[in-house]
């Protein structure tokens, strides 16, 4: 796209590929499921504009972006490791200690960890779609959404290495992923074996008016590139995560926060979601949180459905931090 230039970086020992546009104070957006740099492009157009550096990187194991083999190495600690390398490379501290943070989706909760261990680096964050879940040691991640909705969820079905893989490649990884980006519904999703979207694969994928088929064919064709195996590997750390991050059980985001959601995005709709973000649970566990907008008419894509609201809001909130 116009203007946006792309390098590579060395990064916490793997490459990782960034796309940036604008001067000014920077911002780190961060991408979620099965996204890519790409899913901020509307942002980083929008924020260069209006005086901002925006920078997008494909994250561990995405699009550009090294991969590498081992489940374990995609936990909270690679994840925010990575950034913080990234943020000591192009945004040395010397030069500026504290940037501001985007992040949606597995995005959103690399960020709610980046400014858990590192609040020293974040001077305000924006999170869209999934809100900050702190550590309860009762509750062990994938054994709780199992018995909340079963084996055909899609956090359940994520969790063997190799099975969605080739049930993906099957009916196409390319096809697979626009399959998700179309999901707009407010209801769980669910992928059985052998019915995994619920209709026929030789029937086109209903684009949202969002994704252009321009956009489509980028995503397809990098996953394509890329396969899809680092993309699923965030899921299969989720107990991990959980075991790493017990030393935080009961600590809160100490940064400036604002969030934003829509009102049939399928996180919101979890249960218990919707008492914890409206009734005191979140602004207990995220004390600075400012607001936590919900979105009547959108979806779970809310930054690709809406990006001149989003640009607008990410404006008035981070211009209060100059």
């Amino acid at each position: 796209m116009e203007g946006i230039q792309h390098k590579t970086v060395s990064v916490n020992g793997i490459n990782m590929h960034i796309a940036e546009k604008g001067e000014g104070p920077l911002i780190l957006f961060l991408h979620g499921f099965p996204e890519l740099w790409y899913s901020w492009r509307n942002q980083i157009n929008g924020l260069a504009a209006l005086g901002y550096r925006a920078l997008a990187p494909d994250l561990r194991g995405y699009g550009g972006t090294d991969a590498p083999d081992s489940v374990a190495d995609y936990t909270c600690c690679h994840l925010v490791g990575d950034l913080i390398a990234l943020l000591d490379t192009v945004a040395p501290q010397e030069k500026e200690d504290k940037v501001f943070v985007v992040g949606h989706d597995w995005g959103a909760i690399i960020a709610w960890y980046l400014c858990l261990f590192r609040p020293d680096r974040v001077k305000a964050l924006f999170n869209l779609s999934v809100p900050f879940i702190p550590y309860d040691p009762r509750f062990k991640p994938v054994e709780t959404w199992k018995a909340f909705y079963g084996k055909d969820h899609y956090i359940v079905r994520f969790q063997e290495p190799g099975v969605m893989e080739a049930e993906f490649a099957e009916i196409g990884v390319g096809r697979a992923v626009l399959e998700l980006l179309s999901y707009r519904v407010p209801d769980p999703l669910y992928l059985p074996k052998g019915n995994l979207f619920g209709h026929p694969l030789d029937s086109p994928v209903n684009l949202p008016p969002w994704l252009s088929e321009k956009d489509a064919d980028y995503y397809a064709t990098q996953f394509q590139i890329t396969g899809i195996t680092g993309a699923l590997n965030y899921y299969r750390n989720f107990d991990r995560n959980w075991e790493l991050s017990a030393p935080w059980w009961k600590s809160q985001i100490k940064v400036p926060v604002k969030f934003a959601m829509g009102d049939l995005d399928l996180v919101y709709t979890m249960p218990g979601m919707k008492d914890y973000i409206h009734n005191g649970g979140f602004k207990r566990d995220v004390p600075f949180l400012e607001e936590a907008l919900v979105i009547n008419g959108v979806s779970h894509w809310i930054h690709q459905e809406i990006p001149d609201q989003i640009n607008q809001l990410l404006f008035d909130f981070f211009s209060k931090f100059h």
